[in-house]
C-alpha cells in the first residue's frame, strides 16, 4: 500500500510558501530599505516572498 501524499517528508514537497516568518519579513524589508533599526517588529507592512 502506498503512502498518502500529505504524509511525505517535507523535503520532498518543495512547495513555495506564501507566508513569511517575522524574521524573514524584517530581512526582506531591510534589503528593500523599508525598515531600520529601532522600528517596531509588530505591525509590519505586507510583503510578498521573493521569487
Amino acid at each position: 500500500m502506498s503512502q498518502h501524499r500529505s504524509l511525505r517528508a517535507a523535503s520532498t514537497l518543495g512547495a513555495k510558501r506564501n507566508v513569511l516568518k517575522r524574521f524573514e519579513r524584517v530581512a526582506l524589508l531591510k534589503k528593500r530599505s523599508q525598515w531600520k533599526p529601532g522600528d517596531r517588529v509588530t505591525g509590519l507592512r505586507k510583503t510578498k516572498p521573493e521569487a
